[in-house]
């Protein structure tokens, strides 16, 4: 029991810290740069995909050191350890490792990238991978099925965060030959390529878990130099790439403390390359012209809502009394200068996926009579929240306490310094009535974080929550195969969100990848992460 209450542990913290950090409470991807097309948004507010002006790029030119004023350090280089977004390192570890599948955030389709090709069977229950002839780990060992098996199974026996997706849903993985590895799945899985986008798919070489530590070894464009933690880490080109020697020497990645001091390192050029989700400084940073990737994340400032057994949120007039008395765009005046993406839609109307099913709107009057009945049954009114304690979390709290009490709560701040704190509270030890935080929902896979929030049996599920009815539309999620039986799951899942009230969601996010007009050849994928090895930077 106590193995498995371990397991269960860090599961969690690596499930939920990526997408912490990925909201803009917790600090507050498409073709190559240069030539994107562009998605209006219906608000009018931004535009999505590759934004900004840029010179023509003309010929490449080799050499110098890109520097990259990161949002979150990777403390470790394994995938099996580190949540593989681009606000908690992932870029680091894809300049590594590479991926055998890219998210080309223009045609919105999983493309195959260090791997050759992708391809399912009609229902999406088998997928066989081909690999590239010729491709070799840092170390000069062969990257072939074998190894992409063995790395695969070494991500879940050492409870990488996406493997509570992967273990129930694969049945069988199997070298065929040299170059062939065959994946055969208990039931349709039509989004399984973004597993390979993401941490599974960076495939460590055997040398890297052979030892007692483990040693970043892959078959990406850099190999790690040098890394002093909490300063910078520097990664060195690897000269054997399998698209060639990459042109930059080396990419060192640092971590200012603020997205305002990672836009003024990139203004003042000691920054080639940094990556914000604070809406007012992307919204300045959108302003000031800069071209980069804008990524859209649904669902990216919610607040959970526990509904365990002796919890407020037990009763769902209690949770739904939250969430009528909730005004999203209060909470982004006060919050964030009115800038940012907020609605209480689950997708927004920028999605691809937003809904003609309305959510629940703002109606003090009903939150009110919902409050007063909840008493009536031996509610006292009181709900704790918890939050972080810098000025932007502090803001947010004292709105969240205000919009409450003015239906009949009683709101108790418990503000917490660490975010490694907030994550045990939340997401281990489940202790907390109301907490601040985000699914950060890709456009992509959308199966992916909402299954990890919203599934009664998922280790990412904060609030406990537990709906047969929610289980078997998210089965529907995970075996959609076209655009439009994905676009009917999710009505049915916003229109169940609106009956029982699992959380409440106050907007999306947009992360902006922002880069010196100077720097090119940087290619955008999945989780906001970025792409280094056709990289560089012009004189």
């Amino acid at each position: 029991m106590q193995r498995a209450s371990r397991v269960r542990t860090s599961l969690a913290v690596a499930l939920v810290t990526g997408a912490m950090l990925t909201s803009g409470c917790a600090s507050p991807a498409g073709g190559k740069t240069g030539s994107g097309k562009k998605t209006a948004a219906e608000r009018g507010r931004y535009q999505f995909g590759l934004i900004g002006k840029q010179p023509d790029a003309g010929k490449p030119v080799r050499g110098g050191t890109l520097n990259f004023a990161d949002y979150a350090e990777a403390r470790s280089l394994s995938p099996a350890v580190t949540f593989a977004t681009g606000a908690s390192g992932g870029s680091a570890m894809a300049a590594v490792y590479d991926v055998l599948v890219r998210y080309n955030t223009e045609t919105k389709k999983y493309e195959p990238w260090l791997a050759q090709s992708l391809e399912s069977n009609k229902d999406a229950t088998t997928w066989t991978l081909k690999l590239r002839k010729g491709v070799n780990f840092s170390d000069g060992t062969p990257l072939n099925a074998k190894a992409v098996v063995d790395s695969i199974t070494w991500y879940q026996t050492n409870k990488g965060a996406d493997t509570v997706l992967l273990a129930p849903n694969i049945a069988g993985m199997k070298a065929t030959d040299d170059l062939t590895v065959v994946f055969t799945m208990r039931t349709s899985w039509a989004k399984f390529p973004a597993m390979l986008a993401q941490a599974a798919g960076m495939i460590v070489a055997p040398a890297a878990y052979a030892g007692k530590e483990f040693k970043p070894i892959g078959a990406g464009p850099f190999t790690l130099d040098r890394y002093a933690p909490q300063e910078e880490m520097v990664l060195k080109a690897n000269t054997k790439y399998w698209k060639g020697r990459p042109h930059l020497d080396a990419l060192r990645f640092y971590w200012p403390q603020s997205d305002e001091a990672k836009l003024d390192a990139l203004n003042d050029g000691s920054a080639d390359v940094t990556y914000m989700r604070g809406p007012d400084v992307v919204d300045k940073a959108v302003k000031q012209g800069h071209p980069g990737e804008l990524t859209l994340t649904a669902m990216g400032n919610v607040i959970n809502i526990n509904s365990s057994a002796g919890r407020p949120g037990h009763d769902v007039r209690v949770r739904k009394a939250i969430a009528l008395a909730l005004d999203p765009q209060l909470d982004a005046q006060r919050s964030y200068k009115g800038k940012g993406l907020p609605g209480k839609e689950l997708f927004p109307p920028e999605s691809q996926w937003h809904s003609t099913v309305k959510p629940l709107g703002v109606d003090l009057d009903e939150a009110k009579k919902l409050v007063t009945e909840a008493k009536k049954d031996g509610f006292d009114g009181t709900v704790s929240y918890m939050d972080g304690t810098d000025p932007v979390s502090r803001a947010k709290a004292v709105t969240l306490k205000a919009m409450l009490e003015r239906v009949g709560f009683t709101v108790k701040l418990d503000l917490e310094a660490s975010i490694a704190d907030r994550v045990k509270k939340t997401y281990v030890d489940h202790d907390f009535d109301l907490s601040r935080g985000a699914l950060s929902v890709s456009e992509g896979n959308p199966y992916h974080r909402l299954q990890n929030a919203l599934n009664s049996k998922s280790f990412g599920n904060p609030g406990r929550y537990a709906d047969p009815k929610m289980d078997e539309l998210l089965t529907k999620l995970h075996a959609a195969v076209t655009d439009e039986q994905t676009q009917k799951a999710l009505d049915g899942i916003q229109t169940l969100v609106n009956e029982t009230v699992p959380l409440a969601n106050l907007g999306a996010s947009a992360g902006f990848t922002a880069w010196g007009k100077n720097v090119h050849g940087i290619v955008p994928t999945e989780e906001y992460m970025a792409l280094f090895g056709e990289a560089w930077i012009s004189k």
